[in-house]
């Protein structure tokens, strides 16, 4: 890439959503410069389109300093000084959870400093906000559901238990069936961050499904395509999670991503799966 102009840069590129991020820009020959997290020089060359995927979630809580670096330090240092055609910052529609059950990208976000679990979103939150208020017009953040991959790769909640299904009789899982989430296809998500990098209206976009789908509607469905008889000791019902509103994502991008439902069959027929599968039967 030395002396070239890459059309995007993927920061990030080593976590779940920025590997297949660069595999998806290379899969159809566009150029992408995929630098290590911890690269020096990034404010010294244009980056294009740059993609901000950098962040931790499962973590967070163990490593405070760290979260606030990574999704407000190095992002903040890239937005004064770095040359880019347009960035686009790595959100969560988790900004959601705590408020008034409206996922739709202007509402008014609900945080507190005394919940432990917020320092997530506040860090997030505070992302977005440098976005907004930097000074520069070709900044958007793209808010993502729980984003899920056909090879199964990486570590969240819906890969874990589809592995653990395949090839099983009984899972005994510690979830609260009433819990509900918006599952977005990682392949759909590379697409609208494509499409928002290069046209993006507006500041902010979700990047989601537009349909929760609770935790025992979702082991109905492992259970039709595993045969695996899915129980749980979770804990008393809690009100649902928020449906995210899709509506810019739609008319801007024309972009609908699949639902859970349809794409199950190909995640429990995966090579992922099938060597779950293998391993269960030896």
């Amino acid at each position: 890439m030395t002396g070239s102009i890459p059309e995007f840069t993927v920061l990030g590129a080593g976590g779940f959503v920025g590997r297949h991020l660069v595999r998806h820009l290379e899969a159809r020959g566009i150029t992408c410069h995929a630098p290590a997290r911890d690269a020096t020089g990034l404010c010294e060359r244009p980056l294009g389109h740059a993609i901000y995927c950098i962040g931790l979630t499962a973590d967070y809580l163990a490593r405070p300093f760290d979260t606030v670096e990574a999704h407000v330090g190095l992002y903040a240092r890239l937005l004064r000084d770095a040359e880019f055609r347009s960035m686009t910052y790595l959100s969560s529609t988790r900004l959601y959870d705590s408020g008034p059950g409206n996922g739709v990208e202007s509402v008014d976000l609900p945080l507190n400093p005394l919940n432990r679990r917020h320092l997530y979103d506040f860090s997030k939150g505070l992302g977005e906000m440098l976005g907004v208020t930097c000074g520069r017009d070709n900044i958007r953040v793209a808010r993502l559901a729980c984003v899920y991959s056909d090879d199964l790769d990486g570590d969240n909640f819906l890969h874990d238990t589809l592995l653990r299904a395949v090839g099983a009789k009984r899972l005994v899982l510690d979830s609260n069936p009433a819990i509900a989430r918006d599952y977005v296809h990682v392949e759909d998500v590379c697409a609208a961050l494509v499409a928002i990098a290069r046209g993006g209206k507006q500041p902010i976009y979700n990047v989601a499904s537009g349909v929760n789908i609770r935790n025992d509607q979702l082991f109905a469905l492992i259970e039709a395509s595993t045969g695996c008889q899915i129980e749980t000791t979770g804990a008393a019902p809690i009100a649902g999670a928020p449906e995210i509103d899709i509506s810019a994502l739609q008319r801007d991008f024309s972009i609908t991503p699949r639902r859970i439902e349809d794409a199950l069959p190909t995640l429990v027929s995966s090579e992922a799966a099938q060597a779950a599968r293998q391993r269960t039967a030896s």
